[in-house]
C-alpha cells in the first residue's frame, strides 16, 4: 500500500499512510513527508502574503475568507512537489542521513561473498568445489540468471511455498521469502551435502538434539561475544523447498521461543527484531540486515506485479 498523494496537505489520513509506508518503502515515505512539509510551508507563505494586503473590508465575510483559504490550499498543492523545489532538497538531505538501503544490501552481499570465499579456502577441497555450485533441483529456475533477474526468479520459485507457510503461521509470505533470500544469498549459498547436492535448507535451521531427520554438516560463522568465529555445525536437510518452508512454519508456530515473532509480524522491523531477540541468529546486526532485505523484496514484488 503506497502513500495516497491525493489527500489534502496535512490530512491526518496522510500521516497514517506515511507511518505504514515507512515500514515497506522508506524512500517513498521520505519523499511524501518532504512534499507535505513543502505544502504546509507554501500555505503559510501565501497566508502571510494575504495578511499583508490592504483590504477594503466591503466584501469580507466568513464565506469569502473560507473560499480564499481553500483557493490558497489549491495553489499550494499545485506548487508543491515540483522538480528542483523545496521538497526535492529536503528529501535528498533526509535520504543522505538515512543511507541508501540498496547500497547497504550490496555491502552485506559483498561481505557474505568474502566470508564464503574464506570458508572455501579453509575447508576441505570437496567443500570448496561445492561453493556456488548449482544443483539439478535449482538450475532449471535460477541457472544463468544474474542480478535482479535472479532475485525475481528466486521469489517466483518460492512464492507458493511461502504463501502456504503464511496460511499456517500468519507471518506475511514476503517476510519469509525475504528471510530465505537473506539466509541463502538468493539461492547462491545454500547449505549443501558433501556430494554437492542441496539440503533445500534455505532458512539456515540447525539440527538440534530433537531433530531426527537427515543433516548436512558445513562450516559456518557464529558470533560469540560480538566476534565472528568459524565453526562446524549440523543443519537440517529436506527433500524439497516446500518441506523446508513447512518445517520453518512449524518451528515459528509451535516453538514458544518464537511466539513473539508471530505477534510482531505486522511490520518488517518488528518481525526482524523479534527473530533476533528470540535468538534465531547470533549476528548482532541480523535484524537490520533482514529488515533491509524485506524492503528490497517488497520493491521487487511491486515491480513484478
Amino acid at each position: 500500500m503506497g502513500v495516497n498523494s491525493n489527500l489534502p496537505i496535512g490530512d491526518p489520513r496522510g500521516v497514517a499512510n506515511l507511518r505504514h509506508t515507512a515500514n515497506s518503502d522508506p524512500k517513498a515515505a521520505i519523499r511524501e513527508a518532504a512534499k507535505q512539509f513543502e505544502g504546509i510551508f507554501m500555505q503559510q507563505l501565501m497566508k502571510s502574503m494575504r495578511d499583508a494586503q490592504v483590504s477594503s473590508g466591503m466584501l469580507d465575510n466568513s464565506g469569502t475568507k473560507l473560499g480564499t483559504e481553500m483557493l490558497d490550499q489549491q495553489f499550494a498543492t499545485q506548487m508543491t512537489g515540483l522538480r528542483g523545489g523545496l521538497s526535492d532538497v529536503i528529501a535528498k538531505q533526509l535520504e543522505r542521513q538515512l543511507g541508501d538501503p540498496l547500497a547497504n544490501i550490496a555491502a552485506d552481499a559483498a561481505k557474505a561473498s568474502v566470508e564464503r570465499s574464506n570458508l572455501a579456502r579453509e575447508g576441505a577441497k570437496s567443500d570448496a568445489r561445492d561453493i556456488g555450485k548449482e544443483t539439478p533441483a535449482t538450475s532449471a529456475s535460477l541457472s544463468g540468471l544474474q542480478g535482479k533477474d535472479r532475485q525475481m526468479g528466486f521469489l517466483r520459485l518460492h512464492g507458493d511455498a511461502a504463501k502456504a507457510a503464511e496460511a499456517a503461521t500468519g507471518i506475511p509470505a514476503n517476510f519469509m521469502v525475504a528471510q530465505a533470500a537473506h539466509e541463502s544469498g538468493w539461492g547462491r549459498h545454500e547449505i549443501k551435502h558433501r556430494d554437492g547436492s542441496t539440503s533445500f535448507n534455505v532458512f539456515g535451521i540447525k539440527a538440534g538434539a530433537n531433530w531426527k531427520g537427515p543433516v548436512a554438516e558445513v562450516t559456518t560463522t557464529e558470533y560469540i561475544n560480538g566476534q565472528p568465529h568459524k565453526v562446524r555445525a549440523k543443519f537440517r536437510a529436506y527433500s524439497s523447498y516446500e518441506e523446508a518452508f513447512t518445517d520453518y512454519a512449524r518451528l515459528m508456530k509451535n516453538n514458544p521461543r518464537y511466539s513473539k515473532v508471530v505477534e510482531n509480524s505486522a511490520s518488517a522491523q518488528g518481525f526482524a527484531q523479534g527473530l533476533q531477540k528470540a535468538g534465531y541468529a547470533t549476528d548482532p546486526a541480523y535484524a537490520d540486515k533482514l529488515t533491509r532485505m524485506i524492503n528490497t523484496t517488497l520493491r521487487l514484488q511491486r515491480a513484478m506485479a
